[in-house]
């Protein structure tokens, strides 16, 4: 009995089981798409709502003129600027330390006892509530430092804060570097810091600034540390003075503003706190935009 061979297009036609994993496949890819509109619409009607009830206050004017009448009318300017310098301090002193010593952990380290407590230390730091960090930060650099309730005591106490998720981004971003850069590097006779500084940081730039990013909205929208440490209810500050605050001078604060105007002041217009809280986002937004844009920027000029 002869057997008649297949056609081509039978060889290659769709099996039952194939059609079984289409199905699979595609229901799955419409589940996870489904996720992420679930994820995206929640954050995109409540950005819609702060900016529709912050519509009547929110202006260029409301932005650059201080508050008065008790803080019921005018503007931000003074908070504003504050809440640029506690973050730019901050982060001009946790992201350097923050890089050395992932380098350290990372390319250092050897694998003791003493080297794993200290990043068991740091991953358990980056969970500890803000409150604690505050408590850690007055006491530390207001009374034992005697750096008094300032600027500088305010910034120390969001750069601890946020050292732990730098420290622990970081070392995820050196560690994806191949081992075979490094070998290459110490073949040709390359010292160690030679390899890391020409080679290691250069190919893990952008994953360090992704950890850098996550903390510029945590600095920013911070309360507790800040009112325990240099936040002020209010401060007499010249309508566009860029530079109106000292290290040992207490600020004023976005998301110190927003918690004062919302609890101890009375009778202020709703319109004046959403646009304060849509001034504190777009600031976040603003500041992590740069760092993406410059992210993406070096990471197209990787060369793998």
């Amino acid at each position: 009995m002869s057997v008649e061979p297949l056609l081509p297009a039978a060889r290659f036609a769709r099996t039952d089981s194939v059609r079984r994993r289409e199905r699979a496949q595609s229901l799955a890819k419409a589940t996870f798409f489904v996720m992420a509109i679930a994820m995206i619409l929640p954050l995109i009607a409540i950005v819609g709502y702060l900016v529709y009830r912050a519509l009547p206050s929110l202006s260029v004017d409301f932005l650059l003129d201080v508050p008065r009448r008790g803080m019921r009318e005018g503007g931000i300017w003074p908070a504003f600027i504050g809440t640029l310098y506690l973050v730019g301090i901050s982060l001009a002193v946790a992201a350097p330390i923050g890089v050395l010593a992932a380098i350290y952990l990372n390319e250092y380290a050897r694998d003791t006892w003493l080297n794993r407590l200290i990043s068991l230390a740091v991953i358990n730091l980056a969970g500890v509530p803000s409150i604690v960090h505050a408590l850690f930060g007055l006491g530390a650099f207001v009374y034992a430092a005697r750096f008094g309730y300032s600027v500088l005591s305010a910034s120390l106490t969001l750069a601890i804060m946020t050292l732990p998720v730098i420290i622990a981004s970081t070392r995820e971003a050196l560690a994806s570097v191949p081992m075979a850069f490094r070998e290459a590097c110490w073949n040709v006779g390359a010292t160690r810091l030679q390899t890391i500084r020409a080679v290691v940081l250069p190919n893990s730039i952008s994953g360090i600034l992704t950890g850098i990013i996550l903390q510029v909205s945590r600095a920013a929208g911070e309360t507790a540390p800040i009112m325990f440490t240099g936040a002020v209810f209010f401060k007499a500050v010249e309508r566009g003075n860029l530079f109106p605050y000292h290290l040992n001078d207490q600020c004023m604060a976005l998301s110190m503003h927003l918690y004062t105007l919302s609890t101890q002041v009375p009778n202020v217009e709703p319109s004046v706190l959403y646009a304060t809280a849509v001034v504190l986002l777009a600031t976040v937004l603003l500041v992590n935009v740069t760092a993406i844009a410059f992210r993406v920027w070096l990471r197209n000029r990787k060369k793998w």
